[in-house]
Formats: structure tokens, C-alpha cells, sequence
């Protein structure tokens, strides 16, 4: 049979690869010839018979010399015992039996196992496998040492050849088995993946947990003051901070500052100490003369932000005082974000998530102070002209105070961070200059965002002034965006946050079939708890509105269900508009989402002008309400084709409105059968908390269970991942 090793090739002379040429010294023959057995021939292992099948085998191998490896497995398993002796014990020396005939001649290709030659003097680099790390074996003086006395059993010449059929690449020095090496302990968590998990887990919790006291801090607010003019009032006076923060200091400086600030952080000598204090004192010299402006000028921003409010002597006194109580908050505003984004620059995320809690606690112990003292506003009718200076002082100074103790809660996790504020008024030539010109996007971006909320607004004081009914007004539509607001912020920014990254980072690799998958990918996997929860605030906004704001009033609360009713449908545009823009955002395109803003801020204003007109005072803000659903579709259809143009031509549209259409024809046969559960309750129970509470638990559960099994019979794939993102959720 054929040679079961490469190593009996090719081991004639140089000028003879195949071996068959017989040296000097020894007479021609025929090779192929049947010798006498009796015939002393040094050469007598040669098989009398030759075989046909064997005989040129090796007759045409050009790569006999290219493997140094190529060698008799027996040779070389003799001659290792042979030029390595192993360590003292009993064993059989068998080298004499291996010894090469005196007169050498080269190998016949004959013959099987051959005797190799013996290794020269001196150095070898023909070791027995070659000087292949993988292959060769190094036994340090330490081993040899303390192995000197053990006893080892004569190696198996024949071992290495089941490790070459089975790939492996060293060859055990001894039979006995090796000790399974202890696993070292687990490292304690604290790496950098753990560690960022720490982080978000800490950073989505402390956002979870604000917006709920922030939605307890509503409820609170429309329990004392109501739903009337009174409570559009103080709404009013306490949104004026915000916006004027937003529109001079916040946008710039959460979108250009901030990330200087970090890079400052990394890349200057000092760890970006001395760019964090002159960015710091910066904000609060500006804030300061902001401040002192908008405080004097506050009657005239009353009349900007709600020329009724303002035209109503005793409304118009009460709007002053809140603002000239809340204004100041815009100070601790920008301090608060400024220290925020300094410890998330030095890896403390939590304070600038949890702190905001601290000013929701705040607010909601004053206000409920005040329903100690005065009641709620359904028991003591409280109007704008009979609320004493002292109610309104005591909510002006919890207002105030809610945001100075959530911006000085933060100094603690400074000095714990090692940093210590130190006023630098050396502002020219260290950058701050040129980053200002980064955000005018930002700024326009807010800007035209913060205008159409001031024409709502204006619309809203006034229609709901004019209707001379609770819960019409600019809180009624605050409280019911507030609830509306809430899924998209729990459900489509938790959904996204998961994506993010990888539509980040496939724009960088300038790959839009992976952009458009995961945009794909988010809007299907949102729209199975969008689009339902859409569709129960349109069957069940009025039992909904009714249970959270009743302490206000039964007609005021009704009102506020309407217009939560309208908000529903809009939800699910809405919703599509956040994830579109991320895509924009990945591409570090922001021009784009500020061209889009533009035109959902205009269609609004408009759409809201002309309900103002056009509908009874009654039904205006319900309109209003309406209309920012319509804006934001509009806003979606012109940003879905600035995208796909940008993905080049494909977003997945088909099957994207294929999922939405099939979720919809779901939705709708259960919100009509949970709408008519839930009003059959209301008629037959009552319109009081209590029978809202049934109506709502009752109607939920059947809009839900006939969501499910619609979904199930028309096989909505999306559900399934839904479900299962839920469980895992919940199993952590």
C-alpha cells in the first residue's frame, strides 16, 4: 500500500529526487529483481516481490526538497530519544538496534521506514518538526529540575503521528495528566461596559422618575388653581422662564458649549478646569443681566405671551407677581445645565437626572400647602380676583425655591468630582467666541419652535377667556399635551436609544441600507405600542382626564378629555417625526430637522389661527389640539422624502405602511368597543372619579384584548418583538 508519511520522499541524492539511481560502490542491478533470500545482502528487508503499485510512486515529486518536516515518523521519533535522552528511569535503549549500516548509501524508495542520518556536529536547525513554534516544544531548567526524579515512561515513537491526524500542534512530554488550571475569580464589575451600563440605568430611571413627580406636580397645580383663568394665569407666568432661556442661553449652549466643554476636558493640560470656570462664569454674568431684564420687563412679556391676560386688570396682576417670582429661575436654569454637563464630562451622570426630582418635590409640597390652607379650587372657587397676596406669594417663593434647590444640589457632586469654581473673566482668545457662531441652527431652531408656542398661547388665553367654561384655556391644553407627550417620551426614545448607536455609526461608514433598516426598524417596533395607545386616548380621553384632574372641577376635567381626545390620533405622527429626525442627526445634518421645525411650527400656528376663527370658543383649543397632530403629518411626509432622497431612494416605505395600515385596522374595532364600554359605564355609573376609574380600568382592558387578537389574525410581526422587548425588560 501507498506510504502513510511523506517522510521516505525524495531522500536520494540531490541530483536524484526519486532515489532510483544507485550510488558508487555498490554494482548496477536491476533493482526490480528477486534477490536470493540466502544471499547476505545488506539490503535483505527489500520485498521480494515488487510492487507494480508502488514502485513509481515517487518517481515525479517536484516539492521532495521544499518541506524540511517531510521525515521518516519512526526515524524521527528514534533519533529524538537519541539526541534527547529523557530524564533518569527505566527504560529500553534501543539505539544500537537502529544503528545505520557502515557503508551508507542513499535510501531505496522500497523500502518503508529508512534509518535517518545521523544529525552534524554542532547546532542543528533540522529539528525532528522544524523550528515552527506550534511544532517545537522548549522545556525551561525550573521543570527539569523538578521533574529530575520522577519516573517516565518510554514515549510512544508513534504518538505524534495521531496528533499530525488530528491538527494539534504539540506533543505531550509525558503520559501523566496535566492539572486543570484554576480559573482565576471574576473581576468585580466596574469596567467600562459596566460601567456605561451603571450609567444609563442610573440616567433612564432618574428620567422616569422626574417625569412622573413632574406629571404628580400637574395634577397638583390644576387641584389649587384650576383649569380657569386663574390656572392660565400662573401657566403663563412659569412657562416665560423656560422660553426665554431656550431662545438666549439653552439652545447654544446644550448643542455647542457643552460638547467644547468636554473636548476641553480631554484634550488641555489642565483637564479643561480653567475653560469650565470661564465658561461657567460666562453663564452666570449673562444669566445675571437676563435676569435683572426680564424681571423688569416683565409686565411687557405678559402682554407678549397673552395680550387677554394682560387686558384683564386683576389676571394681569396676578401674571406679574408669578413672573416676577419664577424669572430668576432662568439663573439657576443655566447653572444647573452648566454643572450638569461638567460632571457628565467627568463620568457622573445620575446628579444632573435626579436632581430635577428635587425641584418637582419642592413645587409639589407648595402646592400642597396651599390646598391646606385655601382648598382645592372646585371647593373654594378661587378666581384671579379673590386669591389673597399671601397664596400667591407662597406659590411665587416654591416656585422659586423648587429651582434653587435642584441647581444647588449640585454642587456636593462637584467638589466630589475635584472641582472647584473659580471666576475667570478671561474670556477673549480661548474659543468661546467662535462657538457662538456654531449655534446659530440651534438658536433658529428654537426660535421657530418657541414662536409657534407663543401664538398657541395667545389663542388659547383668549378662546378659553372667551368661552367662560373651566378647563379651555392654555392649562387644559398643557395638562392634556403633558399626558398626550408621555408614551412618546417612555416608549419611542427608549426604542431609539437601543438604535441610536448603530444609525450613528452606519452613517459614519456610509452604508444607508443599514440607516434605512434601523430607521425601518424603529418605526415598526414603536408603532405596536404607538398606534394603539393613539387610538385609546381618542376612546378614552374623557373617563382618563376625568379621574386625574377631577379635584379641579368635573366640567373642567371633561373639557381637558376632549382635548385629549384630540391630541390622540397625533400621537402616532408625532412619534414618526422623532425617529425620521434621527436620521438627519446621524448624518450631522441639523439644518434639515430646523427647515422642518419651521414648517410644523408655521402649519400649526396657522391651522390653530383658523380654529380660533372658524370654531366656537368652546371647541377652539379642542381644534388646537387637532391641529398639532395635522402639523406634524405635514412635517412627516416632508422629511420622509428629504430622507429617502438622502438614503438614496429607499426607506422601506412599503413595508413600513404595511405594518402601520394593519396596527390601525387593529386599533380601530378596539377603541370603538372600548369607547362604547367605557361610556355605557359613565351613563350607568356616573361622572364622578370613581366611575371614571371603572369606566377606564374596563375600557382599557377591552381595547387591549382586541387589539391582541386582531393583531394575532392579521400576523403583525412587530407585535411579537414588542412582546418580546417587554419581557425582557421585565426580566431584568
Amino acid at each position: 500500500m501507498n506510504a502513510p508519511y511523506d517522510g521516505d520522499r525524495g531522500q536520494g541524492a540531490a541530483g536524484d529526487p526519486a532515489g532510483q539511481v544507485p550510488p558508487s560502490g555498490r554494482p548496477a542491478q536491476d533493482p526490480y529483481a528477486t534477490p536470493d533470500p540466502y544471499a547476505p545482502d545488506p539490503y535483505a528487508q527489500t520485498p521480494p516481490v515488487p510492487d507494480p503499485y508502488v514502485q513509481d510512486a515517487y518517481r515525479q515529486d517536484p516539492y521532495w526538497a521544499h518541506d524540511v518536516t517531510a521525515q521518516d515518523p519512526v526515524g524521527e521519533a528514534l533519533y529524538d530519544r537519541a539526541s534527547h535522552p529523557p530524564p533518569p528511569g527505566p527504560y529500553q535503549d534501543t539505539t544500537q538496534l537502529y544503528q545505520p549500516p557502515a557503508q551508507q548509501y542513499p535510501p531505496d524508495p522500497r523500502v518503508w521506514a529508512q534509518t535517518p542520518p545521523p544529525e552534524p556536529a554542532g547546532v542543528s536547525r533540522h529539528l525532528p518538526y522544524g523550528d515552527d513554534p506550534r511544532t517545537t516544544q522548549f522545556t525551561g531548567v525550573d521543570e527539569l529540575v523538578s521533574q529530575a526524579g520522577a519516573e517516565a515512561p518510554p514515549p510512544d515513537a508513534f504518538a505524534h503521528l495521531y496528533r499530525d491526524q488530528q491538527g494539534l500542534a504539540r506533543t505531550p512530554v509525558a503520559t501523566e495528566p496535566e492539572a486543570v488550571p484554576v480559573p482565576p475569580p471574576p473581576a468585580k464589575a466596574g469596567g467600562r461596559a459596566s460601567g456605561l451600563l451603571k450609567s444609563s440605568a442610573l440616567m433612564a430611571a432618574g428620567t422616569l422618575v422626574s417625569r412622573l413627580t413632574g406629571f404628580v406636580r400637574s395634577l397638583v397645580i390644576t387641584a389649587a388653581l384650576g383649569a380657569a383663568l386663574l390656572g392660565d394665569s400662573y401657566t403663563v407666568a412659569a412657562t416665560l422662564p423656560t422660553m426665554i432661556y431656550i431662545l438666549t442661553v439653552g439652545g447654544g449652549l446644550n448643542s455647542v458649549f457643552v460638547p467644547q466643554l468636554v473636548r476641553s476636558m480631554k484634550n488641555d493640560d489642565d483637564g479643561g478646569v480653567a475653560y469650565a470656570n470661564r465658561l461657567l462664569t460666562l453663564v452666570v454674568v449673562a444669566l445675571g443681566v437676563i435676569v435683572a431684564a426680564a424681571v423688569f420687563a416683565a409686565p411687557l412679556l405678559i402682554h407678549l405671551m397673552s395680550p387677554t391676560i394682560a387686558g384683564d386688570v386683576a389676571a394681569n396682576n396676578v401674571a406679574v407677581t408669578f413672573a416676577r417670582y419664577c424669572l430668576p429661575t432662568i439663573f439657576f436654569m443655566g447653572v444647573h445645565v452648566v454643572m450638569g454637563q461638567i460632571l457628565n464630562a467627568r463620568g457622573k451622570f445620575g446628579a444632573m437626572m435626579w436632581t430635577p426630582v428635587l425641584n418637582n418635590i419642592v413645587v409639589i409640597a407648595t402646592f400642597g400647602l396651599f390646598i391646606w390652607v385655601y382648598g382645592t379650587a372646585d371647593a373654594s372657587n378661587m378666581k384671579v380676583g379673590t386669591i389673597p397676596p399671601d397664596g400667591v406669594r407662597l406659590l411665587g417663593v416654591g416656585t422659586l425655591l423648587g429651582l434653587t434647590v435642584q441647581a444647588l444640589a449640585m454642587v456636593p457632586y462637584l467638589r466630589e468630582a475635584g472641582f472647584r469654581f473659580r471666576p475667570r473673566f478671561d474670556w477673549k482668545g480661548h474659543g468661546l467666541g467662535k462657538t457662538v457662531k456654531l449655534a446659530k441652527w440651534t438658536v433658529l431652531f428654537v426660535l421657530a419652535n418657541q414662536l409657534g408656542v407663543v401664538v398657541v398661547t395667545q389663542l388659547a388665553t383668549a378662546a378659553g377667556k372667551a368661552s367662560g367654561k373651566d378647563g379651555t384655556g392654555i392649562l387644559a391644553y398643557s395638562n392634556a399635551q403633558l399626558i398626550w407627550g408621555m408614551p412618546q417620551a417612555i416608549i419611542t426614545v427608549s426604542v431609539m436609544a437601543a438604535l441610536l448607536p448603530r444609525i450613528s455609526r452606519a452613517a459614519q461608514d456610509d452604508d444607508p441600507g443599514a440607516v434605512r433598516d434601523d430607521i425601518s426598524q424603529g418605526l415598526r417596533n414603536s408603532a405596536v405600542a404607538i398606534v394603539p395607545i393613539a387610538f385609546a386616548f381618542l376612546a378614552l380621553g374623557v373617563p382618563m382626564a376625568t379621574l386625574l384632574f377631577s379635584s379641579s372641577g368635573l366640567e373642567s376635567a371633561r373639557s381637558m378629555g376632549f382635548i385629549l381626545m384630540a391630541f390622540g390620533l397625533g400621537l402616532i405622527p408625532y412619534s414618526v417625526q422623532y425617529v425620521v429626525l434621527r436620521g438627519f442627526y446621524a448624518y450631522e445634518d441639523t439644518r434639515t430637522p430646523f427647515y422642518n421645525t419651521v414648517i410644523v411650527a408655521a402649519v400649526n400656528a396657522g391651522a390653530s389661527a383658523l380654529c380660533y376663527v372658524v370654531l366656537p370658543a368652546r371647541w377652539a383649543v379642542v381644534g388646537m389640539a387637532a391641529s398639532y397632530g395635522l402639523a406634524y403629518a405635514v412635517g412627516v411626509g416632508i422629511a420622509w422624502r428629504r430622507l429617502k432622497k438622502r438614503l438614496g431612494g429607499d426607506l422601506d416605505g412599503g413595508r413600513v405602511m404595511r405594518t402601520y395600515a394593519r396596527l390601525c385596522l387593529a386599533s380601530v374595532p378596539a377603541a370603538l368597543v372600548a369607547g362604547a364600554a367605557a361610556y355605557f359605564l359613565l351613563q350607568s355609573l356616573g361622572s364622578s372619579a370613581g366611575a371614571s376609574l371603572v369606566a377606564l380600568v374596563a375600557g382599557g382592558l377591552v381595547l387591549l384584548a382586541v387589539f391582541f387578537v386582531a393583531a394575532k389574525k392579521m400576523r403583525i410581526e412587530e407585535l411579537n418583538s414588542m412582546v418580546g422587548m417587554v419581557r425582557g425588560r421585565l426580566g431584568r
